[in-house]
């Protein structure tokens, strides 16, 4: 296992409907991302805990691009991942902030 953190500022201030959004499915080849509110100074937090090691420059990129199409503030990512592949994280990230924005989720 390897856990990856991340750090970003956020512009952009979201309500939680809920305490938290929870989208995907812990699975081969899949994961589950959970978007939380909390109190971190105006930026955005993102843990990876993830099966597959050594693909932290891919981490870094998938992330890095979620961060800038959405600077959430205050907001803590959890990601588990079993092996998904970058278009599905991205999907899974987007999929997630949608839920948020939409009023859905855990």
């Amino acid at each position: 296992m390897e856990t990856l953190d991340y750090r970003f500022n956020g512009s952009t201030d979201v309500p939680f409907p809920r305490a938290a959004v929870l989208v995907g499915v812990l699975a081969s080849g899949n994961l589950e991302v959970l978007l939380e509110p909390a109190a971190l100074d105006g930026t955005m937090t993102v843990q990876v805990i993830t099966a597959a090691q050594g693909f932290g420059s891919i981490w870094q990129a998938v992330i890095g691009d979620f961060a800038r199409r959405h600077p959430l503030r205050d907001v803590r990512v959890s990601i588990n991942d079993a092996g998904a592949t970058p278009a599905v994280v991205s999907l899974r990230l987007d999929q997630a902030v949608q839920a948020l924005t939409a009023g859905g989720g855990a």
